[in-house]
């Protein structure tokens, strides 16, 4: 049987990510920390180690924008999969002022969220955008020699631009990791085996939950 997101299975669960999304989440998440690992290596002498422990400077350099073509692959099919999904609502614009009773876990106080929350929809738009930055300013520094000399100055926004939105992605980074593993219990799993239980959609999502609820109890043509 193939997946479809939102499926109802059995013991109270329902799936939220289908096996392709899954896996180009996967790509995207090796993919950037790998980037994440080496680039801090290039950014400063302090850290030049990260680069030794992952092969050395040379391999690193090489395999730097490779793993960054990547990268931009997976981003550009998560905006295949769900930019439908990640337009801002009403709803969104109440989330942004309950902010407070999200940090402290009070879900009751805030409004019902659809299959994403404002917050969410945010990360996902930034990441995408910062992507973008990434990719053409890597392609810059990757091909200087490519670079007419009176367009020496896209080297040096490429230089200035291509760790300013790195550095933009790494707190984008965190906050993804405190939404998924801490804001909301049983995220972080869902990436990993595709569903969660009624429960976590009813608590976290509830406007996702009703449209599952009805979708499930509407008459079968």
């Amino acid at each position: 049987m193939s997946e479809h997101a939102d499926q109802i299975l059995p013991h109270g669960r329902v799936l939220r990510y289908p096996f392709g999304e899954r896996l180009n989440h996967w790509i995207a998440a090796f993919s950037y920390i790998y980037l994440l690992l080496t680039g801090l290596a290039f950014w400063s002498p302090w850290l030049f180690w990260i680069a030794v422990l992952m092969g050395g400077g040379q391999i690193s350099r090489t395999l730097h924008p490779w793993a960054g073509l990547i990268f931009f692959y997976a981003v550009a099919r998560m905006h295949g999969y769900w930019s439908a999904q990640m337009k801002n609502t009403e709803v969104d614009k109440q989330w942004w002022r309950s902010i407070s009773h999200y940090v402290q876990n009070e879900d009751d106080k805030m409004p019902p969220a659809g299959r994403y929350n404002a917050g969410q929809k945010a990360l996902f738009w930034s990441f995408f955008y910062a992507a973008i930055v990434l990719l053409l300013t890597g392609i810059v520094l990757w091909f200087p020699e490519w670079i007419p000399w009176n367009l020496r100055w896209l080297r040096y926004i490429s230089v200035f631009l291509h760790p300013v939105a790195a550095l933009f992605t790494i707190a984008n980074f965190l906050i993804h990791i405190y939404m998924s593993a801490f804001a909301e219990r049983g995220a972080f799993g869902s990436v990993i085996h595709g569903d969660v239980t009624l429960h976590f959609a009813k608590r976290y999502h509830p406007a996702w939950y009703d449209e599952i609820v009805r979708r499930a109890n509407a008459p079968r043509k």
